[in-house]
């Protein structure tokens, strides 16, 4: 197995037995439900920012092509890191929406980095 592979792997186990601890304490009376929703989806959006951290750090042989996994993985990187933001400190109605328009805005500068890209070498 490769160490990505396997870092990935570590992420989502992370992430369920956080789930399954929360659960656990609030089946306790420790925290309630909404504090489990949040720790879990926070650890998502961190885990999104991770992974965008993680993406200009592969090798890709094109200049363009590194200039576009720069861009998504900045986009990317910020976009969890308001998301894990949102979720902690939002109300939950504005965490959902503002999280979920965060990623949907890094996703789209990344696209739209990729096709004004596209246009100038097309040009060229």
């Amino acid at each position: 197995m490769n160490k990505e592979l396997i870092s990935d792997l570590a992420w989502g186990v992370g992430i369920v037995l956080l789930a399954l601890g929360a659960t656990y304490a609030r089946k306790l009376g420790y925290i309630d439900g909404e504090t489990v929703t949040r720790l879990v989806m926070g650890a998502i959006g961190l885990m999104v920012a991770w992974f965008g951290n993680r993406m200009p750090k592969r090798f890709v042989p094109e200049a363009w092509a590194r200039r576009v996994t720069r861009v998504g993985g900045w986009s990317l990187a910020l976009s969890g890191l308001v998301y894990a933001g949102l979720w902690a400190f939002a109300p939950i109605q504005v965490a959902a929406a503002g999280g979920s328009l965060a990623v949907l805005l890094g996703i789209a500068v990344t696209i739209g980095y990729c096709l004004s890209l596209r246009g100038k070498t097309k040009a060229s």
